[in-house]
């Protein structure tokens, strides 16, 4: 296995950390990183303009996917504008472990 380090591009975030990916080395195409990569992310491949090698290199074929090495950073740049019609952050009480009644403690 390529384990692989992806991100979606969101500059206006302060946090916005690394997954890790695994892909087969049998089947290391554009197709399978875009693909493994927006199922794990929960994006629309349809929305992807294009992968980057960070710092700065756009990935464009097959070739370019075979030449990644373990632990390499790449990020997903999105076509939509507003980033927040694909992916929602879960508020404070959508998130598991969240008790209301804790929260309104006075001390």
């Amino acid at each position: 296995e390529l384990v692989l380090k992806v991100r979606i591009q969101t500059p206006n975030l302060r946090e916005n950390d690394f997954i890790e990916i695994e892909l087969d080395r049998q089947e290391l195409t554009y197709k399978e990183l875009l693909r493994v990569s927006c199922h794990e992310l929960g994006v629309n491949p349809e929305h992807v303009q294009k992968i980057r090698k960070l710092p700065n290199t756009m990935l464009r074929k097959d070739k370019d996917v075979a030449r990644l090495q373990d632990f390499q950073e790449l990020e997903l740049v999105l076509t939509v504008s507003d980033k927040n019609l694909l992916f929602r952050v879960p508020t404070l009480s959508e998130q598991s472990g969240y008790n209301k009644k804790a929260s309104e403690l006075t001390y």
